[in-house]
């Protein structure tokens, strides 16, 4: 698992309009990058809506939002469209940025095994370092948390 000081992987992945996102792109700003399950969920509905209403604070704080999960693009613009999102959803199909990042793992749900995605959250800094980092991430109140400890890191 990566930990906070570590250089983050860099990634280049498809985003809702099939428009390709690559760190190498968003150097010199902060990154919120997280990771949820599946669109139109309970809990990635949320999370999602979250991130929408709070994101001209984190632009305020020169923070992308980029939320990544396994749905395709098209999935992910069903998903914006549907819940009036304005964040950037990235789509990771092949699990491999997710794989790099270490949040595709072994999980159990009613006794039964299968690989998924831990629901966790990056900041990253504008040199692409790990500043912080959220695992199994709680929706509850996270956006704010989130929010609050990038206005700590800038501070």
């Amino acid at each position: 698992m990566l930990e906070v000081g570590n250089i983050a992987p860099e990634f280049c992945l498809p985003n809702q309009d099939d428009v390709e996102i690559c760190t190498r792109d968003l150097k010199g700003k902060w990154i919120v990058l997280y990771f949820y399950p599946k669109d139109n969920t309970p809990g990635c509905t949320t999370e999602a809506c979250e991130f929408t209403a709070a994101e001209p604070l984190f632009e305020k704080l020169n923070a992308v939002i980029l939320g990544v999960s396994a749905d395709s693009p098209k999935k992910h613009r069903n998903f914006i469209e549907k819940q009036s999102l304005e964040i950037t959803l990235l789509s990771d199909e092949s699990t491999q940025m997710m794989q790099s990042y270490g949040v595709w793992q072994l999980k159990k749900n009613y006794g039964k095994e299968y690989m998924g995605i831990v629901r966790t959250t990056f900041i990253l800094d504008p040199q692409g370092k790990i500043a912080a980092l959220w695992n199994n991430v709680r929706v509850k109140e996270h956006v704010e948390k989130v929010r609050e400890r990038l206005a700590e890191l800038q501070a």
